[in-house]
């Protein structure tokens, strides 16, 4: 945490832009602009990823409480994102900083093209001097209104930006050892180096009534960073000079370090951008050959398939008893797949009539993912 980061990412939650009346607190979006105009002063490059254009919505429209249907959610993001991002336009506008809106869903990091089209965009407003404000497109997303999505966002869009740090404010202190407020002895874990399975138990649901994300979520959010070569810090919003501290390298929460091996881009790319859409089980034989030898998936270790998917789809590759381990591209539809699994690639002509590919995952499409 003593190097210097040239490109930051921010990701402020509902929560914690909300002040106790579940009102969005302009006082607080004043200090949050002030605080990334001075990482901008410094010569670094920012990306702020807000929540708050459904809660924005809900204040305009004088609603008592959150919507619980879709259509009513997307209204009240209608309503609210132009709300929210004309009240980032004026105060970054009070320190001569320009800000343009970016919407995104998932669905956008999942075809290649959109992909870099959206990185592209992302980065030349960056070389603009801009900062981008990123938010799902909550109007027409249905899937990605839901826990952690931008927690997700965040991660995928620093991932895609090749950015240095991720920071995520929160209403909370850190990752705690315990759940705060059902144990008195919690304190904040300082610094998290590996992602196991007692990390994961340790993290808890959503927290509070405005937001939709919880620990559980940046625990996700933090794989994707550390897999990709990007440093995680998860840290109270409202703590002062919280996002100067933190990219000083600073202890203002729960960093996590990332691995020593980053992910190509594109293996980056099939790690978490594309949604899966179903998955293949395989037997211990074909796990070992991926994991261990770093093979291709072949027809012949495939023992089940889940969902329905198409030629060229994204998929998980699931062990015996259902763990995710890999994923990617598939070659062969489900139901070519049901029909092959167990068959030797010689022997996948005779059963389809014809035979595209050997394998039904290439290598150089697949990657693994714990």
């Amino acid at each position: 945490m003593t190097r210097r980061f040239k490109r930051v990412v921010i990701k402020v939650g509902t929560s914690t832009l909300t002040d106790g009346r579940g009102l969005v607190d302009r006082a607080y979006l004043t200090s949050l602009a002030g605080q990334i105009a001075g990482l901008k002063s410094r010569s670094m490059d920012v990306l702020l990823v807000t929540s708050g254009a459904i809660r924005a919505g809900i204040e305009k429209l004088g609603l008592s409480e959150r919507p619980k249907t879709m259509p009513e959610k997307q209204a009240a993001a209608a309503v609210g994102q132009g709300l929210l991002m004309h009240t980032y336009s004026e105060v970054f506008g009070a320190h001569g900083v320009t800000t343009g809106q970016v919407l995104l869903t998932r669905e956008d990091f999942g075809d290649r093209r959109r992909y870099l089209n959206a990185r592209n965009t992302m980065l030349t407003l960056l070389r603009y001097g801009v900062v981008p404000i990123v938010n799902e497109n909550d109007t027409v997303a249905v899937e990605e209104i839901r826990v952690g999505d931008n927690d997700t966002l965040a991660a995928v869009v620093a991932s895609s930006l090749e950015a240095g740090l991720l920071i995520l404010l929160s209403d909370v202190p850190g990752l705690c050892d315990a759940r705060p407020g059902k144990s008195p002895s919690a304190s904040v874990i300082p610094v998290v180096t590996r992602i196991d399975e007692r990390i994961r138990s340790i993290a808890g649901g959503a927290q509070g009534m405005n937001g939709t994300g919880g620990m559980q979520t940046k625990i996700e959010a933090a794989e994707i960073a550390m897999k990709s070569g990007v440093t995680m810090v998860v840290a109270d919003g409202r703590r002062p000079n919280v996002i100067a501290d933190a990219a000083a390298g600073k202890q203002v929460g729960t960093t996590f370090l990332p691995q020593e091996e980053r992910l190509r881009s594109r293996k980056r790319w099939i790690a978490f951008g594309a949604p899966a859409r179903g998955g293949i089980m395989v037997n211990d034989g074909a796990k070992k050959m991926i994991c261990e030898l770093g093979k291709s998936l072949l027809a012949v270790g495939i023992t089940d398939t889940v969902g329905e998917f198409s030629s060229g789809d994204m998929v998980k590759v699931l062990d015996g008893e259902g763990n995710q381990f890999a994923r990617g591209f598939v070659n062969y539809s489900a139901g070519e797949v049901e029909r092959i699994k167990g068959k030797r690639s010689s022997e996948i002509e005779g059963v389809l009539g014809y035979k595209d590919f050997d394998e039904v995952i290439h290598r150089d499409n697949m990657v693994l993912r714990a």
